[in-house]
This record gives structure tokens, sequence and C-alpha cells, in this order.
């Protein structure tokens, strides 16, 4: 049996060899996890035999067990570059439609605007409604528009941050003072802001301030004298906006005729916050003024943060969250059946997927601008390398020895 006890030992040391080969030559590849063989013991038996009368026949390759532990995080600076700090990977679709899963997070952006892998797998996410911040339960492949502008959005509201100073007289000014206080124009104070309507066309806002009274100030809109107040606003004795004696809410009416000929949206009202003003003795100053409503714009960049969420960046200077990756996890990752590609489908060794959020449970973080290394310890591999070739030619050893004994029993006169 001598024969045999060699030539399975060949046939083990060689797909050790295997094994081995394709480690090193995976060395450089992104999220690739090495393999090692695995050998079991091979006996021969008889039912109810006595002890002592079993023997060993050789050697088998049980298992190509692949091994999960973390490789090597390297920036790379790439914003579309995403690696796995733990546990989890990616979920890609294939262009099959069949669901896979990666370790190699070297994304693309392809002409189609799908967020895909070098194999054209599309990688999938949660989406984000960029209006309400909810997500979905489901991932969905990622895409994003690169074909068409996103829609405009009507300005809703604005907030302004602004410093009103103290030491203004009233707009009326005092003729019978000593000198006299002229009036104060109403373009003194004011500032603007452009706001958009539902076909993203900018509205210019002209805001204009003007004290009357014991800290209390009128808000225009226009230059006109004739021109009505859109409200009153009010600071306490220390200079903070004081609600009570204000107009909240405060709106403007906003007509987009007056900058859109081509058959305008209707007017529109718009509910501006000034909580956060003050009146100090300093200059007058505006240190914020925003709205809610932008123009159509075209996709310039995403980029994928360390949660996943995936920040689009569009030319009208939004930049907005739409959508965050997704992770899966297995029970038995090592269950998990290779295809190539750096993918892994699920069997039903490996258990179903789990689907999850970066950073959530058992989930492992991610790190954008970086990708996992292939967890190949090439110093390990060709000692292991050397090792099944010493193995190799130890086995090819007893197989010439048996020949060399069988050539003597038969050359017995």
């Amino acid at each position: 049996m001598a024969f045999q006890h060699g030539l399975s030992g060949l046939n083990a040391s060689s797909k050790n060899l295997d094994v081995i080969g394709h480690n090193i030559a995976n060395a450089n590849t992104t999220g690739f996890k090495a393999s090692r063989a695995e050998f079991a013991e091979m006996v021969a038996a008889s039912m109810g035999a006595g002890g002592g009368s079993n023997y060993g026949i050789g050697v088998e390759v049980a298992a190509v067990a692949q091994q999960f532990s973390q490789g090597n995080i390297t920036v790379t600076g790439n914003n579309l570059d995403v690696a796995i700090n733990g546990n989890g990977f990616f979920k890609v679709q294939q262009p099959d439609g069949s669901a896979a899963y990666t370790r190699a997070g070297n994304f693309k952006l392809d002409k189609d605007g799908d967020l895909v892998t070098n194999g054209g797998a599309q990688v999938m996410g949660f989406r984000v409604d960029p209006t309400t911040g909810l997500s979905t339960s489901e991932p969905l492949p990622l895409s994003f528009p690169t074909g068409s502008p996103i829609e405009a959005k009507q300005t809703l509201n604005m907030t302004a941050t602004l410093n009103l100073d103290a030491r203004a007289k009233d707009a009326v000014g005092d003729p019978a003072a000593t000198p006299p206080i002229p009036p104060t124009p109403r373009s003194t104070y004011g500032t603007s802001i452009n706001v958009y309507d539902t076909q993203g066309v900018p509205i210019p806002v002209n805001l204009y301030f003007e004290k009357n009274g014991s800290n209390t100030w009128d808000v225009y809109t226009d230059l006109d004298p004739a021109a009505t107040s859109i409200g009153q606003i009010a600071f306490d004795g220390n200079g903070r906006f004081d609600p009570a004696g204000s107009t909240v809410p405060m709106t403007v009416n906003v007509d987009p005729a007056t900058s859109n000929p081509n058959n305008p949206p209707a007017p529109w009202d718009v509910t501006i916050d000034f909580d956060n003003c003050t009146q100090f003795g300093s200059k007058f100053a505006v240190a914020d003024l925003t709205q809610d409503g932008y123009a159509s714009g075209d996709l310039t960049s995403i980029n994928i943060s360390n949660d996943g969420m995936i920040m689009a960046s569009y030319s009208n200077g939004v930049t907005r969250a739409e959508a965050q990756v997704a992770l899966a996890n297995f029970r038995n990752p090592q269950g998990l059946l290779s295809v190539g590609g750096n993918n892994w489908v699920e069997s039903f060794d490996s258990g179903p997927a789990v689907m999850g959020k970066p950073g959530d449970g058992n989930f492992g973080a991610l790190r954008s601008g970086a990708l996992e290394d292939s967890n190949v310890d090439l110093t390990a591999e060709l000692v292991n390398m050397m090792t099944a070739q010493r193995a190799y030619q130890a086995n090819a050893q007893t197989i010439k020895t048996q020949d060399q004994v069988m050539s003597t029993l038969v050359n017995l006169r």
C-alpha cells in the first residue's frame, strides 16, 4: 500500500502548492482573502475490527478554507475608494441580476451614472430622500443623475443672521432737535438674497430695516416710500431678538413675474426667520443669509464618507446625501462560494445575508479614500511553499523506495 500512501501525498502536496500559488498570485489583489489547504488522514477499517487492525492509507485534502482576517488599509485619496474595517461585505448586483458580495471597494461611476465595480456589478445601498432625509429599508442599485440635471427647488424659507446698530436714531429723524437729526434713508440698512421659483429662476428679494422706536425696527422689501412694511423686529434690553414684540412668522410675497417672463408660476410666500438677529452697539453687519431653494444643476462629483453616506455635489452649489452604502454579513463567512472577480455568493453553508449599515451592530466601519489590501502574508506563503515542496519530494521518495522493494521481490530466484 506504500504506493497509495505516496500517491495520496503527492496529490495533497500538489493541491497545497496550488492554493499557495493562488495566494501569492493575488498578493496585490484588493480585498482578496487568502486560503489554506487543510488535510485529513485516510484510514482503512472494517466493521468490528479489533484494536490495532486499522492502518493509514494516506492523506486527503479535507477542505480549502478561506481566511477572512482583516487586510491592511491603504489610503489612496480617491473619493470613490472605500475600505471595510471589520466585519461585512459590499453587496453588488451582477450584470445577470444575481447578488454577489465583495470586500473590494475600488468603485467607479460609469457613463450611465451607476456606481459599479471593475467587473461591471452595481453597488447596492440605501437610497436617501434628500427632502426628508429618510432612507429605504431595502438596498437598491446606486445610480446618480449624470444624463440630466436635478430638478429645481422652490424657496420656502429664509434665515437671516445680522446685527442692527443699537446706536441708530429713529429713521424719521427729529428736525426739532439741536442740532436737527435728518431722516435716515431706508437703503442705509439693507441686504439682498436670491430666492428660486419652481422653475429654478432666481428672483432677488431685498430686505431693508428702519428703526421706528425703542428697540424696534420695521422691515421693508422696497425702497418706495409708499411701500408697506412686511413686519417688525423687536429686541430686549440686552439686544437679543424678542419674539413677543416681533412679527412671527414674518413672510414676504415673491412675484416670479419680475424675473421670469415665460409663463411664470404663481406668486408665493417665503417665511423669514430673524431669531438669530441682534441689536448691539456695532455697525450693521450680515453674518449669514440663507434660503432653502436652488436652481437645477448637473452632477459634478460624488464622495463617500466614513459612515457610507454618499454625498453628491451639483453645479448649482448643492451638496446633499443621496444614498448610503449597504453592508452584508453572514453567520458563516467561510461558507461563501468564491466566483472570481473578487466576488463571493451565498450558499447553504454560509446562511442568508443579513443587511445593515456601516458601524451598526457587528458591521464594520468604513474608511473612505482607502482600500483594503490582500491579507496574504508573502513571507508565510513562501515558507509554506518550501514546506509543501519538501513534502512533495518526500512522498515521491516513498514511491521510489517502494518501487525498489518491489523490484527486489520480483528479482528473487
